[in-house]
């Protein structure tokens, strides 16, 4: 059996220091957001021949006043091109150009006004409070029978203190490959981190709900070893589950498209530290919470 609670200290530290590295990281070198908050288009083609050299390229941009257009090649004669918003009709006299000059295929086409991109920011910030506040509040009443030693809306508010580790330190990851990497935030990585609260609130309250089964089956157990048992007794289910859901993520990974890596890089990373906080990082706060050891 693991000495998880009586190394709760080990634990906590690693998840503070990993959680205060990815708030520096934010708080020096910010998200790059992408033209889903920040306004632009984003262009996709795909060469039929060999795929020219940006300049080459931007040479055939600079008649719709684009010299400012950021490159990402995909694959071997794709290229992902950003600039500022522009219209039906430009984006049609770019294809037609850019086709003359070397035949494309074009993949995909996306433009966004800066308005609706302010208003997709606040709408993403609005739905991750939302969704923190209805945890604590589904949580603390699934918990509601359970009242000592720890009251129930203190399983929400741990579970929410869980998740807040799952999302910073992705966050910060992020913010660092945006940094060095110019990786860019998107609609996407919301819909990541949603993606992450559920499947780590999940994994939290399986562990409790196995708390709550053995204080009731043992009262008179102490605390600390009750959820100690209860997390040994859960971890197997949450790793295999994880894993499982791992490998698809890796695969997706590397066999997919280039569009959804981040996503699923942001997805990786959340399975990976929402496992590790439901067993190394919930529990451990919750029985600091108690504030005693049940005689």
């Amino acid at each position: 059996m693991l000495a998880i609670i009586p190394n709760k200290k080990i634990y906590l530290t690693i998840s503070a220091v990993l959680v205060l590295a990815s708030v520096v990281a934010i708080a020096v070198w910010g998200l790059k957001l992408g033209i889903d908050f920040t306004g632009g288009s984003l262009w996709e083609v795909e060469f039929k021949n060999q795929r020219p050299s940006n300049q080459e390229i931007l040479s055939v941009l600079a008649f719709h006043k684009l010299e400012d257009a950021v490159f990402q090649p995909t694959g071997e004669k794709g290229l992902i091109i950003k600039f500022r918003p522009v219209n039906e009709n430009t984006h049609e006299s770019m294809k037609r150009d850019l086709d003359d000059f070397s035949p494309i295929e074009e993949k995909r086409f996306e433009s966004i006004g800066p308005v609706i991109g302010a208003e997709l920011q606040k709408k993403s910030i609005k739905a991750i409070i939302y969704v923190l506040i209805l945890i604590i509040l589904y949580i603390a009443w699934a918990f509601r029978k359970v009242s000592k030693p720890v009251s129930s809306w203190k399983y929400g508010v741990t579970a929410i203190a869980a998740l807040v580790h799952d999302v910073a330190i992705p966050t910060g990851i992020f913010a660092a490959l945006g940094h060095f990497k110019g990786v860019e935030i998107d609609s996407y990585f919301v819909t990541a981190i949603l993606t992450i609260l559920g499947f780590s609130v999940h994994d939290t309250i399986v562990v409790f709900d196995r708390i709550r089964e053995n204080l009731r089956k043992n009262p008179s157990e102490k605390f600390d070893l009750t959820v100690n048992n209860s997390v040994n007794e859960t971890i197997a289910r949450s790793i295999n589950t994880s894993l499982t859901v791992f490998l698809v993520l890796l695969a997706a990974y590397f066999l997919g498209g280039e569009s959804t890596n981040n996503l699923i890089l942001a997805l990786i990373l959340g399975v990976f530290f929402g496992t590790y906080s439901s067993m190394f990082v919930a529990s451990p706060i919750l029985v600091i919470w108690s504030g005693h050891k049940r005689a």
